[in-house]
């Protein structure tokens, strides 16, 4: 069983849904039992950071996703999800501190170059250190973005895909049996399902 964590935050169904249409059983869930004795977790979300960071501080389940880590199960963040795993965001104007479970820091995307933000739409991967996760992708497929912050960070050991948007920045990390996307696998058609089967796939 796949847990998608609820802790607050929207898009949480869209996420079960895809995992339920390529056969897996997932449930979106705030059941801490559940969680802990899922074969593998998800943790999505579309927002701000500070809010979801003290939505999951609130609930307890900071503690959750650190015992899911440490016994090694797959864990996947998408979007916000993928945000709160790095050090610190700046949204806000603030340096609000993240989960600290990778090295990174949240910035704002820079405006101008004629570019809208938020970036929203459809941008292709730059593949980079070989993952499980983007096993079977042709090597610059298309994804789906709703952001307006982008990861940066000096632990490139850590980096699987970027992007360009104005400049060149990671959107997808693996360290262990953690990865993350700053896109949405969920709405990036088949390439996206493609990238939710992996995941579900994956045994450590």
């Amino acid at each position: 069983m796949i847990a998608v964590i609820d802790y607050g935050v929207g898009n949480l169904k869209s996420v079960e849904k895809a995992f339920q249409f390529i056969g897996y059983d997932a449930r979106t869930t705030s059941d801490k039992e559940l969680i802990l004795n899922a074969d593998s977790v998800v943790l999505p979300g579309v927002g701000a950071f500070a809010d979801a960071m003290d939505s999951l501080s609130k609930s307890g389940m900071i503690e959750v996703i650190q015992k899911v880590i440490d016994s090694g199960k797959p864990f996947l963040g998408i979007c916000l999800g993928m945000q709160l795993l790095f050090e610190y965001s700046e949204e806000g104007g603030q340096n609000k501190k993240g989960l600290g479970i990778l090295k990174g820091a949240i910035k704002q995307l820079p405006f101008g170059m004629n570019l809208k933000v938020p970036h929203m739409g459809w941008n292709s991967l730059e593949l980079k250190n070989k993952s499980l996760l983007f096993d079977g992708l042709p090597q610059k497929p298309y994804v789906y973005f709703v952001h307006s912050y982008y990861l940066d960070t000096d632990d490139e050991d850590i980096v699987i895909a970027k992007t360009n948007y104005g400049i060149n920045f990671s959107v997808a990390v693996q360290k262990q049996n953690v990865f993350a996307t700053q896109f949405h696998p969920e709405k990036s058609g088949e390439v996206g399902l493609k990238i939710l089967k992996n995941f579900a796939g994956i045994i450590f």
